[in-house]
């Protein structure tokens, strides 16, 4: 069920940290039970991923160490806690909000697409990836009653398809051949796309956080000083995934290394300074 994935989800707060509703009781709740709706059905995916992808991830060097395709765990106690899980998620997601509910029926269904075929589809396959952040991003607004920036949306896809061509990158190099888009890759192209996708992702932010629209909004124009927070993270994600060669999964890259956690919290920590308490700004 990869429960540590679940961090991912924090995206969902985006809307509600952003849009200045982080303090606002109703929208807390909402947001946070749409965030373990969200991690469940993920968890669903996952199981149901395995399962579909089991001969391919038998012939991986790491994957074919989880539970399913070891044989620690049978394909029907898989397939049975998947239904129970998705099933489950789109009940109590229907009752919290409707729309909400059709945001998680269609991340399922398109990370079904995914592994079914989009997976092997060149330059899709991450664009499905940057859908699923979208995804929580926009559930996360409906639940915070937020409407969502522009900027944000375009930042959030960005990092979601900067961290895809890295894990490809990564499992390009330690199992090339293994799954038939790997063939359709090759390092050089991925690092072109990933020098596109880092440098639009920094300007863009910049761009954000300077933006008189933005400005306006927060009533403040220190929001500048959370630029190099971002410009760390992805130059140290850059040197992990190119130098140190850890870039398989991007979630244990942010779990394992400290300098990255310590680098997200100072962003964290200044931007709700910046927006809830200016005058200490």
């Amino acid at each position: 069920m990869r429960p540590y994935q679940w961090v991912k989800n924090f995206f969902i707060f985006m809307p509600l940290v952003f849009g200045q509703h982080l303090f606002e009781r109703m929208g807390l709740l909402k947001t946070l039970a749409t965030f373990f709706l969200f991690s469940f059905a993920a968890s669903g995916v996952y199981l149901a991923n395995d399962i579909l992808d089991l001969e391919g991830d038998k012939k991986h060097p790491t994957k074919r160490h989880r539970p399913i395709a070891s044989g620690l765990i049978s394909i029907r106690q898989s397939k049975v806690v998947a239904i129970i899980l998705i099933c489950s998620v789109i009940f109590f997601s229907f009752i919290l909000d409707k729309n909400i509910c059709w945001i998680i029926i269609i991340y399922c269904g398109l990370n079904l697409l995914y592994t079914l075929k989009l997976k092997d589809a060149v330059i899709l396959d991450v664009f499905c990836i940057g859908a699923f952040y979208y995804f929580r991003i926009l559930a996360g607004s409906l639940s915070g009653n937020v409407v969502l920036s522009n900027w944000m949306i375009l930042c959030t896809i960005l990092l979601a398809l900067f961290l895809a061509f890295g894990k490809r990158r990564y499992d390009l190099q330690v199992s090339r051949g293994s799954k038939p888009v790997y063939l359709k890759y090759n390092i050089y192209f991925i690092d072109r796309m990933i020098s596109i996708i880092s440098g639009s992702l920094v300007v863009f932010y910049a761009l954000y956080t300077m933006d008189q629209h933005t400005i306006n909004q927060f009533q403040t124009r220190n929001m500048i000083y959370t630029i190099p927070f971002v410009y760390y993270g992805i130059f140290r994600y850059l040197y992990l995934i190119d130098k140190k060669q850890i870039g398989g999964d991007p979630t244990l890259i942010l779990l394992k290394d400290k300098k990255m956690q310590m680098n997200l919290l100072l962003w964290i920590v200044t931007c709700i300074t910046i927006l809830y308490f200016p005058s200490i700004s």
